[in-house]
């Protein structure tokens, strides 16, 4: 018998039916998932006709929970990427290291002012009043035809090995404090893909399941930390190991034993200190972080006692 922090984990009586977990592991409805179509079409074609942007390489594609099909029914939104591909960030920042692999040289134009013609080019598409600048992004406000939209300026990002290889990545810098943010969109949306197909399509599904809970959550009034992200959920998903996606029989069993997972093992640092990211190329728990281990367990004890579990 296993319990979760005093809690009997072998109690069958749960909050909600098994039917209702069905319901919440399924994609977005075909209307909805026009929508999300509509904008990622809408801001791909205001990147293309603005002038000065064609003048530069850039590549348009959508990333997050839309790009990899794990976001939930009536919460839905679309993060798309455009990545400047005329330069490119690295790791490395030594004149010596930088000649060896032939690094591409300081060239005449900056993050800030992609930035800037990133969100000129959209005002000019959607209009100044359904646009605005944020830290990270610039945001397309929602209408009957799309839905809110945030749009990421990114560099391409090397990140280079000192046996001369390299994986590519992008990053971007904030606004409020120029702070770099790396990330592997590419690499996240194609490793999900893989361990969807090789647990029979229940990894995006259990993790639809997990979002889905956190937002109810929060509808129903319960003070669910800021550090818990559907970006995170998604990750402690892609850490629980593939047997309990596979082989347990029902939703509210693959959802019970991921549950119990993430909380035994994230009641120390040490017993998730290895865990990754779906890209494979960041560790997901690390200082720099907005969220902890102890977020994370203390969640799932919040998450398990809302279930009634």
């Amino acid at each position: 018998m296993r319990h979760l922090n005093g809690i009997n984990t072998n109690n069958i009586m749960a909050k909600f039916t098994e039917d209702a977990f069905t319901g919440w592991t399924k994609p977005p409805s075909a209307t909805e998932q026009s929508k999300l179509e509509n904008s990622e079409r809408l801001v791909r074609d205001a990147i293309n006709s603005f002038e000065k942007l064609k003048m530069n390489r850039t590549e348009t594609f959508g990333q997050g929970s839309y790009a990899n099909n794990t976001n939930v029914r009536l919460n839905s939104d679309i993060d798309i990427n455009v990545c400047f591909l005329g330069g490119f960030y690295h790791n490395y920042l030594t004149t010596e290291i930088q000649q060896k692999f032939n690094l591409i040289g300081t060239i005449e134009y900056s993050f800030n002012e992609f930035k800037d013609d990133i969100e000129n080019a959209l005002v000019k598409k959607f209009g100044r009043a359904d646009v605005q600048r944020k830290d990270k992004c610039i945001t397309v406000t929602a209408n009957t035809s799309r839905v809110e939209t945030d749009v990421v300026p990114t560099w391409e990002y090397r990140h280079y090995y000192d046996n001369g290889n390299h994986v590519v990545g992008t990053a971007f810098f904030t606004d409020a404090t120029n702070n770099k943010i790396v990330n592997y969109p590419k690499q996240h949306i194609r490793n999900g893909i893989n361990k969807n197909d090789r647990t029979g399509r229940k990894f995006k599904r259990l993790t639809r399941l997990h979002r889905k809970l956190r937002y109810k959550m929060i509808d129903d009034g319960l003070n669910v930390s800021k550090n818990i992200t559907s970006f995170l959920l998604e990750c402690l998903v892609w850490n629980v190991p593939e047997n309990i996606l596979s082989k347990e029989e029902t939703w509210t069993d693959k959802l019970r034993s991921s549950i119990v997972y993430i909380y035994e093992n994230t009641e120390t640092s040490e017993k998730c200190e290895k865990w990754i990211e779906v890209s494979d190329e960041l560790y997901l728990f690390y200082s720099a972080r907005k969220w902890s281990h102890n977020d994370v367990n203390q969640y799932m004890q919040q998450l398990w006692t809302y279930l009634e579990f």
